[in-house]
């Protein structure tokens, strides 16, 4: 008989545990940011190997935040990729900048440091890198290039919770940070969620306190410190902020989820592994892999399809068998947000960007997969019809 479950392309690894959190939170009477949210700060800190670790709303106010704190706005650019989610680019126009866009490396799907020195104009002011899908870019090579010219890396490591690199001084975890700064987010598609949500870590203590008022509409004391301070407290704004505060309900759910990292992400490699068995015999696609310096999370799968594959055609057979999948890692560039004029890109162009958005197939991934669940998959696949 045929299995007629539907397989989603991702599912939070969310139970009892977690409900229990957020229960005892809502019912304390202090859902907002508060000790929570400090507790959380500092297990995060300490899981990824971080002096300082600052809470967020999302992902992409992280990043946002992250630039303005370097002093990034108008007339400056940026260099990242485009081949990334669209909030990279954006948070690069929330902060007023202008992105430059540099090609991928087919192979990790991640920047290439080969183009980065003739994206560099006067007006640089920062590199925005991507650990897409949770496997670390080249930072060695990165920050080789960052450091000869001055400028300061920021590491969007939204996907990338868990995920380790090897550098000179030995292998280290994602979060450290190697740059100035990292950001991590924790959507529901995350190897970590806590709904919404995201983390800002650093090793510079100026940077930590002014990313603490940048969320707070620029005062220089959080409400939950002042009524424990147990004296008359008034706060001062001492700049123009934001709110970007993470809850004390997302904290709790977030430090739960944190204490299972090591599970998610050995759950996550096992499945990787196995598709890998399960799919190198299809000669008309490529398993992703992962170089000999970096150790990724498997967020998620994405195979590559032979050239003249139709993906969206390898989708909705897919589709048709019960099974979910995603197309290749989105182009900023191609969308309608961002027009021509809006940016710009290195003289190499977007080529190996474009194409690994064309090729590129999301399969689904996430800890409660069955070998079941992976095994109709790969016969979806096979039968696939020739192109």
């Amino acid at each position: 008989m045929r299995d007629n479950r539907f397989i989603p392309i991702a599912r939070p690894d969310l139970g009892e545990a977690e409900a229990e959190a957020a229960r005892r939170v809502i019912l304390s009477g202090w859902v907002a940011q508060g000790p929570e949210v400090d507790a959380f700060e500092h297990e995060f800190a300490a899981a990824v190997g971080a002096p300082y670790a600052i809470a967020m709303s999302s992902g992409t106010a992280a990043l946002t935040l992250s630039l303005m704190a370097l002093g990034i706005g108008a007339g400056d650019e940026v260099i990242t990729v485009s081949h990334s989610f669209i909030a990279t680019a954006n948070a690069v126009r929330n902060a007023g900048a202008r992105p430059v866009f540099v090609d991928i490396q087919p192979a990790t799907l991640n920047m290439d440091p080969a183009g980065i020195a003739a994206a560099i104009t006067p007006r640089t002011r920062a590199l925005l890198v991507v650990h897409q899908l949770g496997l670390p870019c080249d930072l060695g090579a990165i920050l080789h290039i960052a450091n000869r010219h001055g400028l300061p890396v920021v590491e969007d490591a939204a996907c990338a919770i868990g995920s380790e690199i090897a550098m000179a001084d030995g292998r280290q975890r994602i979060g450290r940070p190697h740059g100035v700064l990292a950001c991590f987010s924790f959507h529901a598609r995350k190897v970590v969620t806590s709904g919404e949500g995201g983390m800002i870590t650093t090793s510079d203590v100026t940077l930590d306190r002014q990313l603490r008022a940048l969320r707070n509409h620029g005062a220089d004391i959080a409400a939950h410190e002042r009524h424990a301070a147990g004296d008359v407290v008034v706060e001062r704004y001492t700049a123009p902020g934001h709110n970007q505060r993470m809850t004390d309900i997302q904290a709790a759910v977030g430090r739960v989820q944190l204490a299972k990292l090591p599970a998610l992400v050995a759950r996550r490699r096992a499945l990787a592994e196995r598709y890998g068995r399960l799919l190198r015999p299809l000669t008309w696609l490529e398993v992703p892999i992962e170089p000999a310096w970096a150790r990724g999370n498997w967020q998620s799968y994405c195979v590559r399809l032979a050239e003249g594959v139709d993906q969206r055609q390898v989708m909705r057979h897919l589709l048709d068998h019960g099974i979910a999948t995603r197309r290749g890692v989105m182009c900023a560039h191609r969308e309608p947000a961002w027009p021509p004029g809006t940016w710009s890109c290195g003289p190499a162009g977007l080529a190996h960007s474009e194409a690994a958005q064309d090729r590129g197939l999301m399969l689904p991934l996430y800890p409660a997969l069955s070998d079941a669940d992976q095994d109709r998959v790969a016969v979806a696949l096979a039968t696939v019809p020739a192109p």
